[in-house]
């Protein structure tokens, strides 16, 4: 059985407090997802300037709130195929610049292979995001894997705050990529019983 080390989601009477309070300001879900972009674009920011511990607390602050879009939109009724969409969009676009932004960090040091292994790490991640996508639109619920998102963004962000940057590179390299190959060891496994499921009994 596949291992998860962080939640998925918070508590659901946190999520339905905390939606509810947000929910009565008028802010929606996209807003608090578009809030979330920005502030993992000023956290790429930081990371090139090499104000790591400044990038650390605004990547986990404005990741955190990937937590808060979901309450508000369920606290308030506001859940639609099209937020599920850009909420995911945004998510994986927030991850990916900050990666890049660790590469730049690296290559502008001159550390050209710790920069190849932050490409490594976007790499795994957006492997990692779209064998759930792909296990998903054949009717496969794909939400296992050892290193999904949260535990990819705490990981990094601790990494920037506590001056371990390439630590943290190479174990979310490492460690991102495997989840790809569990997922797609999982995906294999999932279509074939379908298959055969689908096969007329003789």
């Amino acid at each position: 059985m596949p291992v998860n080390f962080l939640p998925q989601r918070i508590p659901a009477n946190v999520a339905g407090a905390i939606g509810r309070k947000v929910g009565r300001t008028g802010i929606t879900p996209n807003m608090i997802s578009l809030v979330g972009l920005a502030g993992n674009l000023l956290a790429a920011y930081l990371v090139t300037q090499e104000a790591l511990l400044a990038a650390g607390v605004v990547y986990l602050v404005f990741s955190a709130l990937d937590f808060v879009d979901g309450a508000v939109a369920r606290a308030t009724g506001m859940v639609s195929k099209f937020g599920a969409v850009f909420d995911a969009v945004l998510d994986r676009a927030s991850e990916a610049i900050v990666l890049v932004a660790c590469a730049w960090y690296f290559a502008d040091r001159g550390e050209q292979v710790q920069a190849a292994v932050a490409y490594a790490g976007l790499f795994g991640s957006i492997a990692v995001s779209y064998m759930r996508a792909r296990a998903e639109t054949n009717g496969l619920s794909m939400r296992e894997g050892l290193f999904r998102r949260q535990e990819r963004v705490v990981l990094l962000g601790l990494g920037l705050v506590f001056n371990g940057l390439t630590i943290a590179i190479w174990v979310l390299a490492a460690l991102a990529n495997l989840t790809a190959v569990q997922r797609f060891v999982l995906i294999t496994r999932g279509l074939r019983r379908l298959d055969e499921e689908a096969v007329p009994k003789a």
